[in-house]
């Protein structure tokens, strides 16, 4: 081979090797461009990725205060144990129990205390009075039932027994009365309940399948309805058999005899004080 073929021979490889080379530039270039694209799409789904899971746990935190405050709605119409006992589809609840105390309690004079009142004074009025006895409830772990109207009904060792429940609602029933001794408004002086207490058996639950409420059925409700009812304004009444459980601790006055719609002659006592109290009710 002559020296010109084989100058000729190489320019060729050249260009071969150039054409290669220029088309591995051009695989590069395209290898980058590919990978600047992908890395930018990469960064896209990332942030994308980030915000759906923010929007997610803000949602969730939003759904956990709505259930929040679906639980503490549910909580304040019923006891704890009983709502929970509903959410597991028990829809009759009829619980007895062999030992509980009932109060009642009401405004002496309502009817006519309300006619001085406008509507909005009126229930102004009745959700301040209601509303120190809904704390004091709470402060001696008692169960408020419901309240009509002016009345005011309270069970201790209902829907969890404890041994104290009668001395509960006894404590509960002195503090009562004692928050209403500075009571007053523009248009009230003064206010005075009357109250009445029983112990004995009962059964408390929840019927029917709408509008829920916990409730306390038997004779010992009916005793200490009318244990209120016939009672003093100012006083607390309580029954012989509240009477026997708190003699030794309190202060009672025996009131005697009286005839109780219903019961016939009942042997009832005033509630005064608790023995050993700084506290003078």
């Amino acid at each position: 081979m002559s020296q010109s073929d084989e100058i000729i021979k190489l320019q060729k490889e050249v260009r071969s090797l150039s054409k290669k080379l220029e088309r591995s530039e051009k695989n590069r270039s395209l290898l980058e461009q590919m990978w600047d694209r992908n890395s930018k799409l990469f960064q896209t789904l990332n942030t994308e990725i980030e915000q759906q899971r923010e929007l997610i746990q803000k949602q969730h935190r939003e759904l956990e205060i709505e259930r929040q405050k679906s639980e503490n709605l549910l909580l304040n119409i019923l006891p704890r144990p009983i709502a929970q006992r509903l959410k597991e589809d028990q829809s009759v609840i009829a619980d007895h129990y062999n030992s509980a105390t009932v109060l009642f309690t009401d405004i002496v004079g309502f009817t006519e205390l309300s006619e001085n009142l406008t509507p909005s004074e009126l229930v102004q009025f009745l959700n301040q009075i209601f509303s120190t006895f809904d704390s004091l409830v709470e402060k001696y772990r008692l169960e408020k039932i419901k309240t009509v109207g002016d009345a005011y009904m309270v069970a201790g060792g209902i829907p969890e027994p404890r041994p104290d429940h009668v001395d509960a609602v006894a404590d509960l029933a002195l503090e009562m009365r004692n928050s209403l001794a500075n009571f007053h408004t523009e248009k009230i002086q003064s206010v005075c309940m009357r109250t009445g207490i029983h112990t004995g058996p009962a059964v408390a639950g929840v019927i029917g399948t709408k509008k829920f409420i916990y409730d306390v059925w038997g004779d010992t409700v009916n005793t200490a309805s009318r244990m209120e009812s016939h009672g003093v304004g100012g006083e607390i009444q309580v029954s012989e058999a509240t009477y026997k459980v708190l003699k030794d601790k309190y202060i009672l006055e025996q009131r005697g005899m009286i005839e109780i719609k219903g019961k016939g002659r009942l042997m009832t006592y005033w509630l005064q004080g608790k023995m050993n109290s700084m506290i003078l009710y």
